[in-house]
């Protein structure tokens, strides 16, 4: 019987992969699956997971990145076609898990959060899951003091660098620490409507009074405007820009 545990690197896989060697050690197969699209804090936080695991974490991947993902299906994911996260994460992941049989999968739920499914497999088809979390009755506070005590911290983001979803603070800080990573965002946008007539964006247009466009968003960043709650987002990710940025406060607001 193989036990296996996914680590997307969140909070809550984190402080269950680390407690449940505690609790019951044994031989675990830890496992990510990394879409070639990480930011350096969550690459070098898998790897610390690792580390502190005895175990190197295994990936598992749909054999593409994100961005040669989007070249073949000749668009960008967005909140109404999230073929990214389905494409190269969960159908990798349960290919791969299939073929493990007979196994125990451990999915990171809390006590908590009733309401939410996971990844769940039928218990006839060989896999047996398991919610450590929900046995131990852990809620969000419980996985907080958990990684505090154990001095673990979780990376500002952990989704893809050109995730749609994320904020306009997110972007602003991307372009500010990641250039090079924005770049490539900035110039995916523009190849998909040079090559397939199709103006689309990372980001949605009805979201803020921002450009959409990561061009026109990035010529507004370099005239020197910052989101608004930018400065105080800065500050819960360790003040790394702040020690960068000119005057060390943002113009529009007093946050």
């Amino acid at each position: 019987m193989k036990h296996v545990v996914a680590l997307s690197g969140g909070k809550d896989s984190t402080a269950m992969a680390l407690r449940l060697q505690e609790v019951e050690p044994r031989e675990y197969m830890f496992v990510c699956t990394p879409t070639g699209d990480e930011l350096p804090d969550m690459i070098a936080h898998w790897k610390k997971l690792g580390d502190m695991l005895g175990s190197s974490l295994l990936p598992v991947t749909a054999g593409v990145s994100l961005h040669g993902l989007i070249r073949r299906e000749r668009m960008l994911p967005n909140h109404r076609a999230r073929f990214c996260t389905r494409k190269l994460k969960l159908e990798p992941y349960y290919r791969w898990l299939e073929e493990q049989k007979p196994c125990v999968s451990y999915v990171g739920l809390r006590a908590d959060e009733e309401t939410r499914a996971g990844m769940i497999f039928p218990e006839q088809d060989g896999i047996q899951m398991r919610f450590p979390m929900r046995e131990w009755g852990w809620t969000e506070g419980h996985v907080w003091q958990y990684l505090h005590d154990r001095g673990v911290t979780i990376p500002a983001r952990t989704d893809c660098a050109s995730c749609y979803h994320q904020t306009l603070g997110e972007w602003w800080r991307l372009w500010k620490l990641h250039p090079e990573i924005y770049a490539k965002s900035e110039y995916q946008e523009i190849k998909i409507q040079e090559v397939y007539g199709v103006a689309h964006t990372f980001r949605s247009p009805q979201r803020d009074t921002w450009p959409a466009g990561l061009t026109d968003l990035r010529k507004e960043f370099e005239r020197g405007r910052i989101p608004q709650n930018t400065v105080q987002q800065i500050d819960a990710f360790g003040g790394e820009v702040r020690r960068s940025m000119r005057g060390g406060a943002c113009r529009v607001c007093s946050m």
